[in-house]
């Protein structure tokens, strides 16, 4: 099971953009390996972050409007999302520990 919430085209804006803590935007399609391979590992930060941040997972083949505007085009790729703008972005399958350091001050 998932710590991470699904958003759409539909409801990025009131999940993401209007939220009063920063979002984490995993963006994946089912068919891309390496974003099953980061799925696990957002879910962990989902979990122990839970009262600092959202993590939350849009599938650009469903929703291609989000990730057309925000220039997706490699997979996965995750999104920080802090008072409705990109705070940081982070491309490709990484080790915990990596996402974690680069979304730190988001975390802690």
């Amino acid at each position: 099971m998932s710590n991470a919430k699904d958003v759409t085209d539909a409801t990025f804006e009131a999940d993401v953009l209007k939220s009063t803590k920063p979002v984490i935007v995993d963006f994946w399609a089912e068919w891309c390996g390496p974003c099953r391979m980061l799925s696990p590992i957002l879910d962990d930060i989902a979990a122990e972050h839970s009262g600092k941040v959202d993590v939350v997972k849009l599938n650009v083949d469903d929703n291609p409007a989000t990730a057309a505007q925000y220039g997706i085009t490699s997979i996965p790729a995750v999104y920080v999302f802090k008072d409705g703008a990109v705070a940081a972005t982070s491309i490709g399958a990484k080790p915990k520990q990596v996402i974690e350091q680069e979304f730190a001050e988001f975390l802690n």
